[in-house]
């Protein structure tokens, strides 16, 4: 949930600076930081090439931020869903333990 959240910040910059000249869009490369998932550090943004980029230099592409932006919601709602369900199997167990 953690690395979802870094990527959410990461595109609505990305959409924020939509019209920054010379801005350049970052994300994070999700597969390998979900591999790496064991080590607690941050994830790390690059900048993402093969985008055309404008005149002014900016490569943001709002469709693409945007689809982003649902394909990390519909991430982080799942994530969030596998979590309350592991919690409300945890729960149960000691219900019935102390019970």
């Amino acid at each position: 949930m953690d690395l979802l959240s870094a990527r959410q910040k990461l595109v609505v910059s990305n959409i924020a600076n939509a019209d920054t000249p010379g801005y350049k869009t970052r994300d994070i490369d999700f597969q390998s930081e979900f591999r790496n998932a064991i080590d607690p550090s941050e994830p790390q943004a690059a900048e993402i090439s093969g985008l055309k980029t404008k005149n002014d230099g900016n490569n943001v592409n709002i469709d693409r931020e945007s689809r982003l932006l649902s394909e990390n919601d519909l991430r982080f709602g799942i994530a969030s869903s596998l979590l309350r369900s592991q919690l409300k199997t945890l729960r149960s167990a000691i219900e019935e333990k102390a019970g």
